[in-house]
């Protein structure tokens, strides 16, 4: 079980920018392609007044800021430069979909407005391979498939079926102290998500942080079951941060990253997306403690090809 692609978190929620340029990402993508990952996506192109390029659509529509820098470009960049495979995130609007003020037509409006921009300026670049659906929901969360479909839909058309990933969660108890929703729940819940998504999505990569680790395999079994059934191509997002400390968030411990890996693997999936990369397993971020995850994830490596 290995992980092959990870996020780029250049619009940050809830973690701290490095205020890297070219030169620094350059030698991060080193570091990445070095312990086998080979995709990178760009969790979203835009998130409330924020982006990563300059979006008429945002200025005009969100007020969006314009940035220093088009980070959509310097990413495709680097990722032709390194052989890896570029998603593109999609824009964030930052409002939940459970959230009573939330309406899936009129994000979805925008989100396919800016999209287009992005297909016009960079779609032909030979490291751009597909896209990423920015919103990110739980089983109850239903209302944003709407969404997700209308968006999806257009995408397919307009860049050849290039494949889409979503990153959902489960809604356990680590999400604000919650109780764990029951798993017979969680799999009504997300039979009736993917079954509007049938067609439309082509990697679905639950994030793996919000419930017990003893409850991780029972979770992990129904997602890749709902997957193969609407023939979805079930992977992983084993989050290399830590979500039991009381600061958020730090590097976590390799040991629960060991865990997760092999629950994952028992359940049959193959692949891993982490939540990311380049703050909390490298041995270049601003966090030391990735420096050792960093380390211990390449003496996995190792152990893998001694045994094979």
């Amino acid at each position: 079980m290995k992980i092959k692609a990870t996020f780029l978190d250049e619009i940050s929620y809830d973690i701290p920018h490095q205020n890297w340029g070219v030169e620094e990402w350059d030698k991060d993508f080193q570091a990445m392609k070095a312990v086998g990952i080979d995709m990178v996506v760009l969790i979203r192109c835009g998130l409330r007044r924020q982006m990563t390029f300059p979006s008429e659509v945002l200025k005009r529509e969100q007020s969006c800021f314009t940035p220093s820098t088009d980070l959509i470009q310097m990413f495709l960049d680097l990722a032709q430069k390194h052989d890896m495979k570029f998603f593109c995130g999609t824009y964030d609007f930052g409002i939940s979909a459970i959230d009573p003020n939330y309406d899936p037509d009129a994000e979805a409006k925008v989100i396919k407005e800016v999209n287009d921009e992005i297909i016009e300026r960079y779609s032909k670049h030979p490291a751009f391979s597909g896209w990423y659906l920015a919103q990110e929901i739980a089983g109850d969360g239903y209302r944003a498939a709407d969404c997700y479909r209308d968006v999806a839909k257009r995408l397919k058309e307009k860049t050849n079926n290039l494949p889409i990933i979503i990153s959902p969660f489960m809604r356990g108890s680590k999400v604000a102290g919650q109780i764990t929703v029951d798993p017979k729940l969680h799999e009504e819940q997300w039979e009736r998500i993917l079954s509007k998504l049938q067609g439309l999505i082509d990697i679905i990569a639950f994030q793996d942080g919000h419930v017990q680790f003893e409850e991780l395999p029972k979770f992990l079994k129904i997602n890749k079951r709902l997957c193969d059934k609407y023939g979805m191509d079930c992977w992983t997002n084993a989050e290399t941060f830590d979500r039991d400390m009381p600061i958020k968030f730090l590097p976590i411990k390799w040991d629960k990253l060991w865990w997760k890996l092999q629950a994952a693997e028992s359940a049959g999936i193959s692949n891993a997306l982490t939540f990311e990369f380049s703050h909390f397993m490298s041995p270049n971020s601003c966090y030391h403690a990735a420096h050792g995850l960093y380390k211990r994830y390449q003496e996995y490596l190792a152990s893998q090809k001694e045994e094979k």
